[in-house]
């Protein structure tokens, strides 16, 4: 077997996140994006190490579980959503299988308590940061996703199934607007051009919309007109913000470089579990805010008792975790590295009227040895990446009876859980939550005890 040769074969399963696993000649091969039972045809593309893998050419048959009623139109093309074509209730038991599977190469003794579904599977993102491109090169403007297995090429999703309808208002009116002008959009290969996202921000609970155009500063245009046709838009929701933010980075990244308001307010405010929180374009918050209800009261009940204790929130984002311990708890003190979240977390906690919370901005690995309280218990949830193995190492010693880990990549918890079991933590219970159906994201939560 060597790069280039031609096989077909049967996808036996998906690992996490999306590595589809076949076998031919005796050789195990990952092919991404192959979903189990369907039989493929793939080109091998690397080979090294022991290690095979294939590149998807062709789906020669699908697979029994691609079944779903009404998927996206835009599936296969854009490359947001593995498992569109496969009823809900069948990626639940994908993304539980892939859970345990990753716990159990790394625990032993502990209590799996399965997955947990979102409330709803379409229509749950609260915010998407749409791209502008072209389809194809030199082709007409597109704004929407990155095309599967591409860097440069974005497919317009004007009917995503996973946004409320009025995302895909929104961009079609600020795709059609640019189209008439003729404007153009940023050339990441050339650092030239005007357009580079479009940031769009809709609360579940209460309806508030916030849509922002991220530029470049390379040519200047008059963004009144473009206001007033999106304020014109039949919306579901509550238009509250229109946003223009420079954006002048290299990268492929939203980033503020300054932001004027075009029309309303640069924020907009969210429900969770009886929590008021007031959410600024570029401050993290959990996209489904439905099943960020069902992820943090399952945290919270892996936490346990907190009457009288001094709970440490580290990477606490705006602090939502926070906020939902504090009425329980002597004090809550969070440690966040984005100054925007930190700052968003405390008004959040003045607009609930909580007394008890301290937000900290600086990087955990950096802060956690000049924080003056010592924590009774500690609740964990960091980036994708998981904790900076020098972090992770001052978080145990402080020597907690009690920590919650929630982590978005099962991959990384797995290589944190290693560390914490060979310095006497044990795992004693582990629930997976789905935030992201359609995709191949998945949270999990995980209570430790010393």
């Amino acid at each position: 077997m060597k790069k280039g040769d031609i096989y077909e074969g049967i996808i036996e399963r998906i690992d996490f996140p999306n590595k589809g696993v076949m076998y031919a000649d005796g050789e195990k091969i990952e092919v991404k994006n192959g979903l189990p039972g369907q039989k493929v045809r793939i080109g091998i593309s690397k080979k090294r190490g022991g290690k095979c893998e294939g590149r998807l050419l062709e789906v020669v048959e699908q697979s029994a579980l691609e079944y779903a009623e009404d998927p996206c139109i835009h599936y296969g093309a854009c490359g947001g959503c593995l498992y569109q074509t496969i009823p809900y209730e069948e990626q639940l038991k994908i993304k539980e299988e892939q859970v345990k599977k990753l716990l159990d190469s790394v625990c032993s003794d502990y209590v799996f308590k399965g997955i947990k579904p979102s409330p709803i599977s379409g229509g749950y993102r609260n915010k998407m940061e749409f791209s502008f491109g072209d389809e194809y090169k030199d082709g007409p403007l597109a704004l929407g996703m990155h095309k599967r297995g591409s860097f440069y090429d974005v497919v317009t999703v004007t009917d995503c199934k996973i946004v409320n309808p009025d995302f895909c208002k929104i961009l079609a009116e600020v795709k059609a607007y640019f189209e008439e002008l003729g404007v153009g959009f940023y050339k990441k290969l050339q650092h030239t051009g005007y357009l580079r996202h479009l940031l769009i921000r809709r609360a579940v609970k209460t309806g508030e919309i916030l849509a922002d155009l991220v530029t470049t500063t390379q040519e200047e245009y008059d963004l009144a007109p473009l206001a007033r046709r999106i304020q014109e838009l039949d919306l579901e929701g509550t238009l509250v913000g229109i946003l223009h933010t420079s954006n002048d980075s290299l990268a492929d990244v939203v980033k503020n470089d300054g932001t004027e308001i075009l029309y309303g307010q640069d924020f907009f405010y969210e429900e969770l579990l009886g929590l008021k929180f007031k959410i600024t374009p570029f401050s993290f918050f959990q996209t489904n805010s439905l099943g960020a209800e069902v992820l943090y009261e399952t945290a919270r009940s892996y936490v346990g008792e907190t009457e009288d204790k001094v709970v440490f929130d580290l990477y606490s984002g705006t602090g939502t975790i926070a906020q939902i311990l504090a009425p329980v708890a002597k004090k809550v003190v969070g440690v966040e590295i984005v100054e925007e979240a930190v700052e968003a977390a405390k008004e959040n906690a003045k607009l609930n009227g909580l007394e008890n919370c301290e937000f900290i901005a600086g990087d955990v690995l950096k802060v956690i040895e000049e924080m003056k309280d010592k924590p009774d218990l500690i609740v964990l949830d960091p980036p994708r990446d998981g904790i900076h193995p020098k972090a992770l190492g001052k978080i145990i010693n402080f020597g907690v009876d009690r920590m919650v880990y929630i982590s978005c990549k099962p991959t990384s918890l797995v290589r944190d859980l290693v560390v914490l079991q060979g310095n006497g933590y044990r795992v004693e219970k582990a629930c997976a939550v789905d935030m992201f159906p359609g995709t191949t994201n998945v949270e999990t939560v995980v209570s430790l005890s010393r």
